[in-house]
């Protein structure tokens, strides 16, 4: 046997060989006979003990020699002496066949090994091919045969004879490959292991959860802080392997602690990208996922852009689209709230499905963007359904009656960060992928409708409920008193960031439109017509929230 490895790859190549010499072209076989025909009983006797006298490894290819007084087995090397006897000198070989005329290829070397040595004494053989197996605790031998052969003195060997024998793999001469790399390499073994508690659960608790489709789900963080590395984390726990980072800042010493991707070494040299530190993150907690980070300003509404970074923009807001489009599940998760309104946007036109997650002090919201069919465009409205169908749901900017705008000016350093109990982002991160996966297993998928009722009262309406429960629009959480609520809103025909109005704006205008809201602080209001709603409204009747509150 050849054998080479490559351990690198775990490849490894076995070639294995039964060596067989090539026996003169000219040999032919005379006759055929069967073993209890050619010998007598007594014989057939003799040769079985002599037989049984040899080494293990002399019975492949030994000597039979026939007497007047009886039949006799001898080691190879014992020709000379025999040829000086009376008596018929004869090959012999263990035959591994099982066909009752054809021998097998050990034949090749005792008539290769006859002519090359004995050819000048005698060219006709007789050939004992001798099989022997045990059945019923008895020795049975009836099968050997007895051939003659006779081979022409003018085509003896003069030097070695070829030797023939290497194994053909599918009809060519090549080695065999076996590839051990599914059970030795780290990477593939992690692949396998992974999913496993997955598989448990599919197998154990919930047979109709769709593992595939949560596996080849790709999905776009906006936002790689402490919202996106967690929810990272959490898309990892659930198979997805296919994550994309969009961040534009840098890791800070602060950030370590709290955002779970990160390490004192990233925020060293004025910090690494977050982006791209949290996919190389990812990728060696899991070499298998395929993860990168975009370094990324995402355009905002009431952040104007000087005319010397138009074309910045302009190519930022194509990635963005670029983005979207080639992603399945988009998650909301940056610090301010003008930041989500381009993502709103353009996964609105695209139809894609959105999960966005803010956090306040203690507080959080989670929530799915309603849909919309292109079908429901012909009236220039929404959709006419009910919220007590679960449809017609809004975004997240659905409940504004204002356009957004640049939350960051006028704001001290401590204003502008997001401050909020350590715990809050990790329990909206996980509420945020699991609605998501929840999304993903309703057969409605984004159109799947929202309840508010409680879930117990809804697992047999397969309506509203999936293999893992029920998939609402709205989930707030208070930390204060360890509660959550389910909530859903209507969408909003005058939305700054889903209506229709805004959405055939985008189509027909593109980045000249989004240029004009970033520009024209008062445009998205202009267009929405929320300017006039705003002016027909009593001061009595609106309620001011504080800037400071995330949703």
């Amino acid at each position: 046997m050849n054998t080479r490895m490559d351990i690198k790859k775990y490849h490894y190549y076995y070639w294995i060989a039964f060596p067989a010499l090539n026996y003169p072209d000219s040999t032919v076989c005379k006759e055929t006979k069967k073993f209890s025909d050619y010998f007598t009983s007594d014989e057939v006797s003799q040769f079985l003990k002599s037989y049984d006298s040899l080494p293990p490894s002399d019975k492949t290819l030994f000597l039979v020699f026939k007497e007047s007084n009886g039949c006799s087995v001898f080691k190879l090397k014992e020709y000379e002496k025999l040829k000086k006897k009376e008596g018929k000198i004869m090959l012999g070989f263990t035959d591994p066949s099982r066909y009752e005329k054809h021998p097998g290829w050990p034949l090749r070397n005792a008539l290769a090994l006859a002519a090359y040595h004995w050819g000048k004494d005698q060219a006709n053989w007789d050939v004992v091919c001798f099989r022997e197996f045990i059945k019923d605790g008895k020795r049975l031998h009836d099968q050997s045969i007895v051939i003659s052969i006779e081979m022409s003195m003018d085509t003896l060997p003069i030097e070695c004879p070829e030797v023939v024998g290497w194994e053909k793999h599918k009809s060519k001469l090549a080695p065999r490959k076996v590839d051990m790399s599914s059970s030795m390499d780290p990477t593939k073994l992690a692949d396998a292991a992974v999913d496993l508690n997955l598989k448990l659960m599919h197998w154990r608790l919930v047979p109709d959860l769709d593992l595939q489709i949560i596996k080849s789900t790709r999905c776009l963080l906006f936002g790689a802080g402490t919202l996106g590395c967690n929810v990272a984390r959490c898309l990892l726990g659930w198979g997805v392997r296919k994550i994309t980072f969009v961040d534009n800042s840098f890791v800070s010493f602060s950030n370590p602690v709290r955002q779970t991707l990160f390490e004192f070494e990233d925020c060293l040299q004025g910090g690494k990208p977050k982006a791209a530190a949290a996919a190389e993150a990812l990728k060696r907690i899991f070499p298998g996922v395929e993860s990168e980070g975009k370094a990324l300003s995402v355009p905002m509404p009431g952040h104007p852009s000087s005319e010397n970074l138009l074309d910045q923009v302009r190519a930022d807001v194509a990635q963005v689209e670029e983005l979207i489009e080639n992603h399945d599940v988009i998650f909301l998760l940056t610090d301010t709230r003008e930041s989500r309104w381009l993502p709103t946007l353009i996964s609105a036109s695209k139809e894609k499905i959105v999960v966005n997650a803010a956090l306040g002090y203690d507080t959080f919201l989670v929530m799915r963007h309603g849909y919309r069919l292109q079908d429901d465009k012909a009236s220039g409205d929404q959709p006419v359904s009910t919220l007590d169908n679960g449809n017609d749901l809004g975004c997240y900017f659905c409940n504004d009656v204002v356009a957004p705008g640049n939350s960051l000016a006028d704001r001290t350093l401590d204003q502008q960060c997001t401050v909020t109990r350590p715990g809050v982002s990790y329990i909206a991160a996980g509420i945020a992928v699991e609605l998501a996966v929840s999304i993903l297993q309703h057969p409605k998928k984004a159109l799947a409708p929202a309840t508010t009722s409680d879930p117990s009262t809804l697992k047999s309406n397969a309506e509203f409920c999936t293999p893992l429960g029920i998939v609402p629009h709205q989930i707030r959480g208070y930390l204060d008193r360890f509660q959550n609520k389910l909530l859903s809103s209507k969408s909003f025909k005058q939305c700054t960031a889903c209506s229709q109005t805004v959405l055939e704006e985008y189509r027909k205008h593109g980045f000249d439109f989004v240029l004009k809201v970033m520009n024209m602080p008062g445009y998205l209001e202009e267009i929405t017509a929320l300017d006039k709603l705003m002016e027909n409204v009593n001061e009595d009747e609106v309620l001011c929230f504080s800037d400071d509150e995330d949703f």
